[in-house]
């Protein structure tokens, strides 16, 4: 039972990993907002309609980002900290940019299509841009939760 739920070293060591992923890839999302990147790729507004619809009540702008903030601070962090000695590579950054790539594909093939974007965003209209920014998105947080994460365990 003890390999199934993460001692409690091993998940403040996630949650401070998460925590870093997480501020990286928000600080690319600024990015993105600032240098106006895909103007009409806004996957946080997306979640916020769909949320919307679901509950049938206005639902605030910071939600999406909160959700998504503590999802990779917490819920992804956790499941990357108990698989971090399975997953393939040597290199932490590896085992980042594999988680990503995984979560990437997941992002691609279920969410994007359940908040009514398509299979990886192809609906938004901008060709194959918005697949890679979110690669781009993903793989951000992913190494460096991996590299925090593999920095906390030495």
């Amino acid at each position: 039972m003890t390999d199934i739920i993460p001692s409690g070293d091993r998940m403040w060591k996630a949650v401070v990993a998460g925590l870093c992923g997480s501020i990286t890839h928000s600080l690319l999302m600024c990015f993105k907002s600032w240098a106006e990147l895909l103007p009409s790729f806004q996957p946080y507004e997306s979640l916020q309609t769909t949320l919307s619809h679901v509950t049938g009540t206005a639902i605030h702008p910071v939600v999406p980002w909160l959700f998504s903030f503590l999802n990779g601070s917490t819920f992804v962090s956790f499941i990357f900290g108990h698989l971090y000695r399975w997953l393939p590579g040597n290199v932490d950054a590896i085992k980042g940019i594999i988680c990503g790539v995984l979560g990437w594909a997941i992002m691609g093939l279920v969410f994007f299509p359940m908040i009514g974007l398509g299979l990886f965003a192809l609906q938004v209209g901008l060709g194959i841009s918005p697949a890679l920014f979110s690669l781009a998105m993903l793989l951000t947080y992913s190494v460096t939760l991996g590299m925090v994460y593999s920095a906390l365990n030495s």
